[in-house]
């Protein structure tokens, strides 16, 4: 008894420690990295829709459900957020309005690395647990679950799901965690569609693993689809069932700007090449092994984002956990084929630790990097000018959210790429011209007409010369540049 009690306490010590350090990796100076992300605005400007009580859908325009920009503004509601922030517009203040939502990012993760614990631990023992809760708090990928993205926000009820349909084998309380697993996949779903990969894992996890099968599948599948359904039931009630329809198989399918599943690949590749390899590897393995969760959980998804062919990095994000323990099974199982006990135990720690501490290193360089500063003081210089009502705000959503939701600021679209589809109601214009707004030259002339018919009043600029860009693991920093320099331009 005594050394079974010393043995949980061992794993429970371990999995307290790995959680602390996931609340390091997932919440030190999530103010100044990554870069404040173009997405990340409009998510933003969309829970502030929802918080000024107009709804949960902004506009006729459905790219994604509603679920993710209505509990990101639960929470932030529930905080008095932004009005009991009390913004004086400087650059401080600017930085709390992106530092709350990312926090509860961190937070969000630092569930994520306790789920995976979870999962792997009953499906696979205590080792590969650890092993790949380790993996996931302490790897250099891990920085993109700070951003304020949907897919960071559906990740923790996916694992739920998966984990409560694990757990449902043999339980007394069967009925509610089918229905408790059903309705965190039905909310993974509504809150981004490429959720519904994993429906053929848990429901066979639901289907294989109890004898009442096909009445508990029936229990855990209603959930799962009427949950997303209010999506398109809305639509309808609004009168924009059409739009739905258009933007869900014809505007998602035909999108353009985004990277095939090769680019991405090595775009993962180069930011985390331990985890990926090692990530690759453990999915050949399961191959090897017919390891159902695994497979059934990663190749599904990855076929999808072939298919969908529009994908850009962070849409790896649903399949870095099932990595991680693709992984940690691949380095348990080998390590104890070694005959001799105490090589393969010794062995294990050794190779484990080593990679933890090559991980970590890597990852605490990049999250201690400023990339933030000069988005923030752009915001603030825009925030400061006395604009009138004569003049309009053209941005990107990074900073229109701020002008018009906290600041209250006139005559600001939501994306300066509207002047594509409508011209502008005033002679005046405050331009902010950011590296996103230089790359969509090319998507029209007005665009190009805007920025020179302004002039140039302020830059601010993030150095990021000074890292090797090109290696490791300052690679991830290509990706973060949306801030490294920024041009007010001005019309009178």
């Amino acid at each position: 008894m005594n050394a079974r009690l010393e043995f949980v306490n061992k794993y429970r010590l371990l999995i307290i420690s790995i959680l602390i350090v996931s609340v390091f990796t997932h919440l030190w100076n999530v103010d100044g990295f990554p870069d404040i992300f173009f997405d990340e605005g409009i998510y933003m400007h969309r829970a502030m829709h929802v918080l000024n009580g107009l709804g949960p859908q902004e506009g006729s325009f459905y790219d994604h459900p509603f679920f993710g920009q209505t509990f990101l503004a639960v929470i932030l509601g529930f905080i008095g957020y932004p009005s009991s922030l009390h913004s004086s517009g400087d650059t401080n203040s600017i930085a709390i309005l992106y530092t709350i939502p990312r926090i509860i990012m961190g937070l969000l993760a630092v569930a994520d690395t306790f789920l995976i614990y979870k999962i792997a631990g009953k499906h696979y023992g205590q080792k590969v647990a650890l092993v790949s809760a380790a993996l996931f708090s302490v790897m250099p990928i891990s920085w993109i679950f700070r951003r304020i993205l949907l897919d960071s926000i559906l990740l923790p009820f996916l694992l739920l799901s998966i984990w409560t349909a694990l757990q449902s084998k043999n339980s007394k309380h069967i009925t509610g965690l089918v229905l408790l697993s059903g309705i965190c996949l039905g909310l993974a779903v509504f809150t981004k569609i490429p959720a519904f990969t994993t429906i053929p894992l848990v429901g066979g996890i639901i289907f294989f693993s109890n004898t009442k099968r096909f009445k508990l599948l029936a229990l855990w599948i209603i959930p799962v689809i009427l949950i997303p359904s209010l999506w398109p039931v809305q639509s309808i009630e609004a009168g924009h069932f059409n739009y739905w329809m258009h933007d869900v198989f014809y505007f998602q399918t035909h999108r353009v700007g985004g990277a095939d599943l090769n680019v991405i690949s090595k775009e993962f590749a180069d930011m985390d090449p331990v985890l990926f390899g090692l990530g690759i590897a453990g999915i050949g393995f399961a191959v090897i092994r017919r390891d159902y969760l695994i497979l059934g959980w990663f190749a599904p998804f990855v076929v999808f984002l072939y298919f969908i062919g529009y994908n850009q990095y962070f849409y790896w994000i649903p399949v870095i956990p099932v990595m991680c323990i693709a992984a940690g099974v691949l380095i348990t199982k080998s390590f104890e084929k070694i005959p001799k006990r105490k090589i393969s135990k010794d062995g294990m720690i050794v190779f484990v630790l080593g990679i933890c501490a090559f991980g970590m290193i890597g990852l605490v360089q990049l999250i201690s990097t400023d990339m933030t500063s000069a988005e923030y003081s752009a915001t603030s210089f825009v925030v400061n000018q006395s604009i009138g009502n004569d003049t309009t705000i053209l941005a990107s959503p990074t900073y229109t959210w701020i002008f018009s939701n906290v600041f209250h600021k006139n005559n600001v679209p939501l994306d300066y790429s509207q002047i594509l589809f409508e011209p502008i109601n005033t002679t005046k214009v405050v331009l902010v011209a950011d590296p996103h707004y230089m790359v969509d030259f090319n998507r029209g002339r007005q665009i190009v007409d805007m920025y020179n018919s302004t002039q140039l009043v302020a830059t601010f600029d993030d150095d990021i010369s000074k890292y090797f860009t090109d290696h490791y693991p300052y690679q991830s920093l290509r990706s973060t540049v949306e801030g490294i320099h920024i041009e007010i331009r001005e019309k009178n």
